[in-house]
């Protein structure tokens, strides 16, 4: 029986997947096997020994201490694309707000209602006011092609516009999905002196803190517009609302609103809205379930934020998963443990990730707990665990 515990009000689409014959899941689970999350912040919280698996019910993970999971060979997951439809139409909505000053139109609208039969003339009279080119024919620059960065880019493409994309890490996936039209930028900075609109789309690390700053802000075409629905901090703060003041930039679109962005007439800010929807809910909660129970039952890995993506056809009784430092010759331990033991290796996979590295080995023999403990005793080896019938 797995235990779940679930950190945050989770779609029960999601929760209804799992076989409650198998799984126990619950909010108060003192010694679970799996944290299931959406917005909870984890780092303040104790995570138990117990726990194998955090999967986030969203793309962002700042809300869990990756690093530290990693050292204690927790896999983390998150669930890129769940709500990426979500996000994307607000961008297309983003690049149409930015530009056309609909916001601004709509709140002076309510300042007239109590002028009864003047309302008409008044509209006319006001409405070149909020006056806003459009985007059809423009350069956009999207910074980040994941899931969302594409949805993006093609779409915009659909509208006419011309777009740049800049992503030195693109997956194949992604470039398999990307529109023939899209540009491919080679340098960020590139991108961002042929752009109109420039919107972000990649996850926030040490490396993209304030990535866009002042310094890139000249780069950049006087009076473009800036959109960020992926994390306020990729953008620096006091750099962008001076670019503002001193009309460098038209607008800035956030999803992420501070005190000071508000008081910013050229700041449009969404109380982050990005992934509010229903679907995106009920989809990051389903891809999440399905890839904490594939890991739990299977050892597979997709989608993790701190461990190789690792899966391998099951063609044997029993499985053994260990989880390792990315330093050499662990392989070579771990089968002549195995084979120390008589048990016979039938197929194995080894993925590294960075400093860390996770193996799939499957075996005819059951793995007795004293070869597990064996194993454990092995400098670099983090976290081991089998799995099979009896198991």
């Amino acid at each position: 029986m797995f235990r779940i515990r679930t950190m945050n009000k989770i779609s029960s689409l999601g929760l209804d997947i799992f076989p409650r014959d198998r799984y126990e899941v619950a909010s108060d689970l003192s010694h679970p096997d799996a944290i299931l999350v959406r917005s909870a912040d984890l780092h303040s919280v104790e995570i138990p020994d117990t726990v194998m698996v955090i999967a986030r019910a969203g793309a962002g993970y700042n809300n869990i201490p990756v690093e530290n999971c990693s050292d204690r060979g927790i896999v983390v997951f998150n669930t890129p694309g769940g709500n990426a439809n979500a996000v994307k139409e607000l961008a297309i909505a983003a690049l149409l707000i930015s530009s056309r000053n609909i916001v601004g139109g709509i709140n002076w609208s309510g300042t007239i209602a109590d002028k009864a039969d003047e309302v008409p003339d008044l509209v006319e009279k006001g409405k070149s006011q909020f006056e806003g080119p459009e985007i059809r024919g423009k350069t956009l620059g999207v910074i980040g092609l994941g899931a969302v960065g594409v949805m993006v880019s093609n779409d915009a493409v659909a509208l006419g516009m011309d777009v740049i994309g800049y992503d030195p890490y693109i997956s194949v996936d992604a470039a398999w999905s990307l529109s023939r039209k899209v540009i491919r930028a080679d340098t960020l900075e590139g991108l961002l002196s042929k752009s109109d609109y420039v919107t972000l789309h990649l996850p926030l690390s040490d490396t993209t803190r304030g990535l866009l700053n002042m310094e890139k802000f000249r780069i950049m075409k006087k009076g473009a517009r800036i959109i960020n629905l992926a994390r306020g901090g990729l953008v620096n703060e006091v750099d962008i609302i001076e670019a503002l003041n001193t009309e460098r930039l038209s607008v800035y679109v956030t999803d992420f609103p501070s005190a000071e962005l508000l008081t910013n007439k050229k700041v449009i800010a969404i109380p982050h809205l990005g992934a509010s929807t229903p679907e995106a809910e009920d989809n990051c909660a389903i891809m999440a379930v399905r890839q904490l129970m594939d890991f739990l039952e299977t050892g597979a890995i997709k989608n993790s934020v701190n461990y190789p993506r690792c899966r391998l056809d099951q063609r044997a009784p029993f499985r053994l998963l260990v989880a390792n430092r990315n330093i050499p010759n662990m392989v070579g331990q771990i089968t002549t443990i195995l084979a120390g033991a008589n048990i016979n290796i039938t197929d194995l996979i080894n993925h590294h990730r960075d400093e860390f590295a996770y193996n799939i080995i499957d075996t005819e023999q059951f793995i007795p707990e004293t070869v597990l403990d064996h194993l454990r005793t092995v400098e670099g080896i983090i976290r081991v665990r089998a799995i099979g019938p009896g198991v």
